[in-house]
């Protein structure tokens, strides 16, 4: 059955729970998971997208954006190195590629069926169950949403986890 693991960070802002969204990530993909993160809108995949490139700092996290008929476009778009020459090829957006990215960023639909799923969308996503594990972030203009969500898991027979998190930046 799936995991459903709530994080609870002091922070209060949505930034927050995108940039520890990145720590889960990394944390997942080294131990070479696959990820979904469940987005509420294309703005909201489009900040987790540039966050993507250099949080943690200095990193990129390799990552798709996918479209809801199980399509994935590259995340990858023409950015200058430190010498001002680009390091990343450019996909235009009606390309059709193979999934190769270990992070899909998305609003509709995701390509993995196992794996690690995020939650940042404002609704508990209906494919939740082909993930083996939920990441569920809550900060404070989140909470009574995360009390909302945690009730749905419950009820459903979920195994639980709280994780109160403060300090996890350092």
């Amino acid at each position: 059955m799936t995991r459903v693991d709530f994080y609870v960070l002091e922070d209060v802002s949505e930034d927050a729970a995108m940039r520890f969204a990145c720590r889960l990530c990394l944390k997942a993909i080294q131990g070479g998971m696959q990820v979904h993160v469940q987005l509420e809108d294309k703005a909201q995949v489009a900040a987790m997208d540039t966050l993507l490139w250099d949080y943690p700092k200095h990193r990129f996290l390799p990552h798709q954006l996918v479209t809801g008929n199980s399509e994935a476009k590259s995340a990858q778009v023409e950015k200058p190195d430190s010498t001002g020459d680009a390091n990343e090829i450019e996909v235009k957006a009606d390309t059709k590629i193979e999934v190769k990215s270990p992070i899909h960023l998305g609003c509709d639909t995701p390509v993995h069926d196992s794996g690690l799923l995020i939650n940042l969308a404002k609704e508990v996503p209906s494919f939740l169950g082909r993930f083996d594990r939920v990441a569920e972030i809550i900060v404070g203009e989140t909470k009574d949403q995360g009390r909302e969500h945690y009730k749905f898991y419950r009820d459903r027979g979920y195994p639980l986890h709280h994780h109160d998190l403060k300090d996890w930046e350092n």
